[in-house]
């Protein structure tokens, strides 16, 4: 276990992991120690891009989205839930 000073030190450990090399315990000063696990990706499950391929309609939504993302027109999660207000929800007066 080797204590991590820096983001280099982190990448470099990260680096070297691989299958025969899967754990990592490191400590960084000021918040504990960390295990980290390599998980290899799983070549049989379609990754996103592998949907997008297969269905224009989302390979559409995902082009428009990444356009307007480079616009600056998105909306965070928190500035969405800032702007509703308890009327905007459904409420059941049983």
């Amino acid at each position: 276990m080797g204590n991590v000073q820096s983001v280099h030190e982190l990448m470099r450990y990260i680096s070297k992991m691989n299958r025969e090399n899967s754990v990592c315990q490191f400590s960084i000063p000021g918040k504990g120690t960390f295990t980290l696990v390599l998980q290899e990706e799983d070549d049989k499950e379609p990754s996103i891009q592998d949907d997008a391929s297969a269905n224009p309609a989302l390979d559409q939504m995902m082009k428009e989205s990444k356009k307007q993302y480079e616009k600056d027109l998105g909306h965070s999660t928190k500035g969405l839930l800032d702007s509703l207000s308890s009327e905007d929800y459904i409420h059941d007066e049983s």
